[in-house]
């Protein structure tokens, strides 16, 4: 099988390439339409996101536009479409791709109108193309993060050939909106405010993947979460690599914080949430704004990575531990109910014992209501790849012991300081494992479950928190 390669050259108007995407999508209905006489039943469609929440906010586009094209979702990969929208930060989320992919296979021999698709941050690796060119040549259709926006004319061009279609774009700076979305809930969204990182954190691979910044005309963002808000969203989580770099390359330049302070002015929006959130980047008048919302949640996510300022200097991450470690406890001095969560990572190369004490002391000093701790995971094409002091796996599992521990004891102590509060929460769903019980979210981004009607789904309602299991709390309604 050959593979036909695509690229766009011409740089088009937003609103003109919108209209554009628009007829390709009447012209998949088309082909969808033939599909399902062929099949006797409305054709099936299965969207997977591996990855962060900007990954997430991606699919939700997919799902909009093969709805448009005529597709019905499912939760099930034996749809008759199936796409995998990959993540690449850790090599094991490659590996699930693969792993997964081999089902996938399985499943097209016995159908064979059956059709997959890859796209997201895994397909900007030149190296996976390969390896998907001679290993998956059962994939139909591949197409990387840049060009998310033509998914309805890569359709169309899928249905119109028997080859593979490849369409990977090196960088872009492209922004095109108004596309269908299918959310996931109606009571909430995300919201991409920025695409890319100019950061290069030498672990990192997302700059690679994902270009440079590029930052969305606010009143673009204004209008969307306006629309949004009068189909029934109490609730947005503003989206980019480093939220706070917002604004910089704008014609009229605009900070974060001035753009959180014209989002909380729409009415009917009750909740801001946003991340990421780089600490070289996290200014004094955030931090005023926050402290003054009345809609911002009392959440932030400041990803740490390391403890020792040696490490973090060959992380390029831009700040030393006294930095991190200034900026954390200002932020809890002027906003005292606020949770603060992390990423951290153990294992970067030439990190000792003594560098992960180092980490330790933070997660002590800081006490996070939460980490995310992960092991160091080679990416090829990044700095970090090629240095020479790679540390052995039983160090490195030894440290992570250490460490996790603390970070679980830290967070424990935190999450229970709320016990007997009562507090608003907005209930997300009815509780998997107790059909009884509702899921809530508090504003500090904690979980509480308490007995309720299925109707408050959606809503913001008051939970008295009665008991706490470790990272969770059981309530009762009031």
């Amino acid at each position: 099988m050959n593979e036909i390669k695509m690229q766009l050259t011409e740089k088009l108007d937003g609103a003109k390439e919108t209209e554009r995407q628009h007829m390709y999508m009447e012209k998949a209905k088309g082909y969808v339409e033939t599909l399902a006489g062929k099949l006797n039943r409305t054709p099936t469609c299965c969207v997977t996101t591996f990855g962060c929440q900007m990954n997430a906010r991606d699919s939700e586009k997919l799902a909009g536009i093969l709805e448009k094209a005529g597709y019905r979702l499912i939760d099930d990969e034996d749809a008759d479409f199936v796409i995998y929208n990959t993540c690449t930060v850790r090599d094991n989320a490659n590996q699930r791709v693969y792993g997964r992919l081999g089902f996938l296979n399985s499943l097209k021999k016995k159908n064979p109108h059956k059709k997959v698709a890859l796209c997201g941050c895994m397909m900007q690796e030149p190296s996976v193309i390969d390896k998907i060119r001679h290993s998956y040549r059962f994939v139909d259709l591949i197409f990387g993060t840049h060009n998310i926006y033509k998914f309805a004319e890569l359709l169309v061009a899928m249905f119109e050939s028997k080859e593979m279609i490849i369409d990977i774009w090196e960088d872009t700076d492209q922004i095109v909106e108004d596309l269908p979305i299918e959310r996931k809930y109606p009571f909430k969204s995300g919201i991409n405010i920025m695409f890319g990182c100019n950061n290069f954190c030498s672990y990192c691979i997302v700059p690679y993947v994902r270009g440079r910044e590029r930052s969305r005309n606010p009143q673009d963002i204004i209008r969307e979460i306006e629309e949004l808000v009068a189909d029934g969203v109490v609730e947005v989580m503003l989206l980019g690599q480093n939220v706070n770099s917002y604004g910089k390359n704008l014609d009229e330049p605009m900070t974060f914080a001035q753009l959180l302070q014209e989002v909380e002015k729409i009415e009917g929006l009750e909740r801001i949430r946003f991340m990421t959130s780089h600490p070289k980047d996290l200014s004094d008048e955030l931090i005023q704004v926050m402290k003054d919302s009345k809609k911002i949640c009392r959440h932030l996510h400041l990803p740490l990575q390391s403890g020792s300022t040696r490490i973090l200097e060959r992380m390029n991450r831009r700040y030393t531990k006294q930095q991190y470690l200034d900026l954390a406890l200002k932020i809890r001095k002027e906003i005292p109910d606020i949770a603060i969560t992390t990423d951290i990572i153990v294992g970067f190369p030439g990190e000792t014992k003594e560098d992960v004490d180092e980490t330790i002391d933070v997660v002590q000093k800081v006490k996070y209501d939460n980490a995310f701790t992960f092991i160091y995971s080679k990416r090829t094409g990044t700095p970090a790849a090629a240095m020479e002091d790679q540390v052995p796996e039983e160090v490195v599992k030894e440290g992570f012991d250490r460490l996790l521990k603390v970070v679980q004891d830290t967070a424990r102590e935190r999450v229970s300081l709320l016990k007997g509060q009562t507090l608003k929460a907005l209930v997300e769903e009815v509780n998997e494992q107790d059909e009884e019980l509702l899921t809530g979210r508090l504003s500090n981004n904690t979980i509480v479950h308490f007995k309720g009607d299925k109707e408050l789904v959606g809503k913001i309602v008051s939970v008295y928190l009665k008991e706490c299991h470790g990272f969770y709390y059981i309530g009762e309604l009031v």
